[in-house]
């Protein structure tokens, strides 16, 4: 592994540890609980039921009622008609009331009575006169008295901040022993608020509608179920609402224990399980926005105009949705909920067992998904490129998402924004560390490599940073000399400024041409090309490559005579010479310069065959090394021979093309020329002279007579003296 990809890899392992550990209830990231509410409130959104549920109606005391029937609050005796309206004419099922009544009905004519009173009048009419107002005016007595015996639940507060105890709590639904009380994680109020003694003995139906679960931007997500007050639990108003719609099934709270640890799991109502988190906490499942149950004004209900079977056989709360009175929640689905929906949707949501929670396994799951994609993500960006870890991490989270809700759909909660998160963040340091150490290694590898290989080899060198080295190696590689034809009586007939843009315009095409054929360019010696193949990144066709240039530079040549012409410059022409051979390459020169180079006898030779290219009237000559690199070309034997310097001969050929584009008559005249050859080495000098006449004729007019003319004064020199006995037809040169 190299260093940048173990830096990659040590990011990716932190960013890992660090989710898995805030995942953990012992460490909280704010940013990452942040990202988990916002994406769940998306979820939810996209997931709600919507519509309008009437099976709760809200009894609102809105702006109209308040308006005809008086400022709130309401005298209790208008309280206790609205309670008969509905019980005796509506006949509704249940009624919960979303506030609490913890002071006494102030009423001004009964304060006058008893002052009347306490003047010790000594009146009978006066007295029963007296007892019967007193009686009429008796407003909480006579709420009292509309609440006994019906199926309606009070509401009261809890206070977690203040010990006030203000009048009288219920019977609690289940009491703990001291030291299991401690360790649970419930909500545990210091104070209370209830109703007032008369209205609080009219029925054993009570619930809290405070919510101690606020979460930090203020919008209400979960609310408890039950709060634990002096070792007893207390139902929500919700709870205590449902519990008499379903007819007064018995609460039962089931407290896990596990060693030290302690949790409530959940809350039932008869068999109706009801799922909570270790607070005693519901997730609230709303319908939808504002609206999602039916509101009808308790101006309507007590002029009974309301519609009666708009209230029939239903759970009635009463509440407010007026501005002034200030019940109003901010919640993901509405900045501005009437608190009385709040409840509303609890309700329904145990009804339909629609209640999200958190299984007590969920921990373990999601750790596990924390680590497997993790690893995932980093294994997999170690193979893929830009593109398919784009389209890998799309199908990645996808799947996540599809899993993520169907999960949520069956009621169960799973961390939402974490593994997006994850995901995310492995795919961006994937992508951006890639570029940025692919550009610092493309930056390094084009400074020692830039000028002599083309921007695709550069590429490769960047995918594969090994082969980015300028060290000494040896090699097998083909090399290319270049060199143009004459320059001395060029250069003479042209001013420095001409000479220099002939060489520029002859260059930069031949440079192009051997880059187009992943050739390294060496250097520019005056008038001379040097370029090779196979380093610095190896390549098992470096011969092909290097004749392929080859012909594509005599080709591009050809191009560029019309331009030159124009010009009043020269007709240029070229000889080219490639070898392959074991070479050295590598970083060489000095502590003042160094270059890219090959040296080697390989080397050598290729630059003797450039120079023999003109002796035997052709452009190209190479190798029988190359020869046997590159069969898939057609090539003209021209001769065997030692180059100066050299004591080893070798067969040199002339390279006509690719077998596919060469014609069935070059290939013929070739068959002719190297029987021709057979028997000059074989010294049937009269054959091979007939031969040689014939092709000779035949080519007068083309460069290529001059290879017969050579051969055909070496027979004519032979026939008049024989040659030695050890002749082995290898002619050497003695110049370069």
């Amino acid at each position: 592994m190299n260093s940048n990809k173990y830096k990659d890899w040590m990011i990716n392992f932190a960013v890992i540890i660090v989710l898995f550990i805030n995942t953990t209830p012992y460490i909280q990231l704010p940013v990452i609980d942040n990202l988990e509410r916002i994406f769940s409130d998306i979820r939810l959104k996209i997931t709600m039921p919507k519509g309008i549920d009437d099976r709760v109606v809200i009894a609102d005391i809105d702006e109209d009622s308040i308006t005809e029937l008086g400022h709130w609050p309401w005298s209790r005796d208008r309280l206790a008609e609205l309670v008969d309206t509905l019980f005796n004419h509506y006949q509704i099922k249940v009624l919960g009331f979303d506030m609490v009544f913890s002071e006494a009905d102030e009423v001004s004519g009964l304060r006058v009575l008893e002052q009347l009173d306490a003047s010790e009048i000594n009146d009978v009419n006066y007295h029963r006169a007296s007892a019967m107002l007193k009686k009429q005016m008796a407003f909480d007595d006579i709420f009292s008295e509309s609440i006994k015996g019906r199926n309606i639940v009070l509401g009261m507060v809890f206070d977690q901040g203040n010990d006030t105890a203000l009048n009288k709590l219920n019977t609690p639904i289940k009491t703990i022993n001291s030291e299991l009380a401690k360790v649970l994680t419930i909500a545990k109020p210091l104070g209370y608020t209830t109703n007032i003694d008369v209205i609080q003995q009219a029925t054993d139906s009570m619930g809290f509608f405070d919510n101690p679960n606020i979460e930090v931007d203020g919008l209400y997500r979960r609310v408890p179920l039950i709060q634990l007050y002096e070792n007893g639990f207390y139902p929500s108003l919700a709870l205590a609402v449902t519990r008499k719609a379903i007819g007064d099934l018995d609460y039962y709270v089931k407290v896990e224990q596990v060693g030290s640890y302690a949790a409530i799991d959940q809350v039932q109502l008869g068999s109706l399980v009801i799922p909570v988190d270790e607070s005693g906490s519901v997730t609230i499942p709303y319908r939808g926005p504002e609206g999602s149950f039916p509101y009808i004004s308790v101006k309507d209900i007590i002029n009974k105009t309301a519609d009666p079977a708009a209230l029939k056989d239903r759970i009635i709360l009463l509440g407010t949705s007026a501005p002034g009175l200030h019940d109003l929640r901010a919640s993901p689905v509405d900045t501005q909920l009437p608190g009385v929906e709040v409840h509303a949707n609890i309700i329904t949501g145990i009804l339909d067992n629609r209640i999200p929670y958190k299984p007590s396994y969920i921990l373990a799951v999601e750790l596990l998904i924390i680590v497997t994609i993790g690893l995932l993500m980093m294994a997999v960006s170690s193979y893929l490129s830009p593109l398919m870890m784009m389209l890998f991490t799309t199908v990645v989270a996808t799947s996540y998402l599809i899993i993520n809700f169907m999960l949520w759909q069956q009621g169960i909660i799973l961390f939402l924004a974490t593994p997006l998160v994850l995901i995310a963040f492995t795919f961006t340091i994937h992508m951006s560390w890639g570029f940025f150490a692919e550009n610092k290694i493309k930056r390094s590898v084009t400074k020692l490599f830039g000028q002599y290989v083309p921007p695709e080899i550069v590429d490769e060198m960047v995918e594969q940073p090994e082969l980015a080295t300028q060290e000494g190696q040896s090699r097998e590689l083909t090399v290319l000399f270049a060199d143009i034809r004459g320059f001395t009586t060029i250069s003479e007939e042209l001013t420095p400024q001409e000479l220099c843009e002939l060489l520029n315009k002859f260059f930069t095409p031949m440079t192009k041409v051997i880059h187009d054929c992943r050739g390294t360019i060496d250097k520019y010696m005056g008038d001379c090309i040097m370029s090779f193949w196979g380093s610095p990144v190896p390549d098992d066709k470096h011969a092909d490559q290097a004749i392929r240039s080859a012909l594509s530079m005599l080709e591009k040549l050809e191009q560029l005579q019309p331009e030159f012409q124009a010009r009043g410059w020269p007709a240029i022409k070229i000889g080219i010479g490639l070898n392959t051979g074991m070479m050295n390459v590598g970083n060489m020169g000095s502590e003042y310069r160094m270059v890219y180079t090959i040296v080697g006898d390989a080397v050598n030779l290729g630059a003797r065959l450039e120079g023999l290219t003109k002796q035997y009237g052709v452009s190209l000559i190479v190798s029988e090394f190359t020869k046997a690199a590159a069969p898939h070309y057609v090539f003209r034997q021209l001769d065997q021979v030692k180059v100066k310097g050299k004591e080893q001969a070798v067969t040199i050929y002339e390279v006509l093309g690719a077998a596919e584009n060469v014609s069935e008559n070059i290939k013929k005249e070739v068959e002719q020329f190297h029987h021709a050859l057979e028997l000059y080495y074989a010294q049937k000098w009269d054959d091979a002279k007939t031969d040689i006449e014939l092709l000779a004729e035949k080519n007068k007019h083309l460069p290529i007579a001059i290879l017969y003319q050579v051969y055909l004064q070496r027979i004519t020199r032979y026939q008049l003296e024989r040659p030695t006995e050890d002749w082995d037809g290898v002619f050497t040169h003695k110049n370069k």
